[in-house]
Parts: structure tokens; C-alpha cells; sequence
């Protein structure tokens, strides 16, 4: 599971997720990239799946590059505690995703080998995705 090994803080605000990503919203190390439709927070276990469903598509061929990494601590209470104590403690850790954000990419395979293994990816996160390719994205 993706998480940074030391932070800053250990908690953090929600923040905002407004706007689209003006970084990383290009193909910059593959040949086609998996880029997000909408705005959401996803969680390292999204991102592990995904990933495992792409590498398991593409049977271990080409080259995968993750472009997303979860650094945002999201914490939550435990279950029928009541309210007040201060804030609980780190749940799960998400990236936060903005609308044109590449999230995947793959090199060294056909576009339709890289567009099933996208779909594959597509139902693991909670966002709508569109397939790009180097050239669409200039």
C-alpha cells in the first residue's frame, strides 16, 4: 500500500477540490495515460488495484508509471464514540484528484491493449476517466 514514510504533520484539513489539475495534466513518460473525468479523493487501495489490474492486462508487458501518490491523511473517529476528545486518528491516506489529471500511463504496448487494460483500471476508482494518448494531449 502507497504511503509517504514521514510527514510533516500528522494530521490535516480536508481542503478544497476546486478547479482543474493544471499539473500533471499531460502525457509525460508513456505512450497513452488514463486522465480523470471528475474531481475525488482516491485511496491507496484504489490505486493498488488499479494498478493490478493494468499490469494484470497487459500480462506483464510494457511499462506502467503511476503518476498519483497518496500524501493526504484523512482521519476518522472509531464507531459509536461520542463527539468532542479531539480529532481521530488517521484512517486511510488519498490523493486528491482534480479533473484532467493523468493518474496512469503505459508505454510498449498496443493502443487497444492499452485502452482494455484502462477499462480494467476504470471500474477500480471512483472517478470518470477518458484514455489519451502523447499526441491527443499536445
Amino acid at each position: 500500500m502507497l504511503m509517504p514514510r514521514r510527514t510533516k504533520y500528522r494530521k490535516s484539513f480536508r481542503g478544497r477540490r476546486r478547479g482543474a489539475a493544471h499539473n500533471g495534466s499531460t502525457v509525460a513518460f508513456g505512450e497513452f495515460g488514463l486522465q480523470a473525468q471528475t474531481t475525488a479523493w482516491i485511496d491507496s487501495r484504489q490505486i493498488e488495484s488499479a494498478r493490478r489490474a493494468i499490469t494484470g492486462s497487459l500480462k506483464r508487458g510494457g511499462k506502467v508509471w503511476i503518476r498519483v501518490f497518496p500524501d493526504k491523511p484523512v482521519s476518522k473517529k472509531p464507531v459509536e464514540v461520542r463527539m468532542g476528545k479531539g480529532k481521530g486518528a488517521t484512517d486511510r491516506w488519498v490523493a486528491v484528484v482534480k479533473r484532467g489529471r493523468i493518474m496512469f500511463e503505459v508505454a510498449g504496448v498496443p493502443e487497444d491493449a492499452a485502452r482494455e487494460a484502462f477499462r480494467k483500471a476504470h471500474h477500480k476508482l471512483p472517478v470518470k476517466t477518458k484514455v489519451i494518448s502523447r499526441e491527443e494531449a499536445i
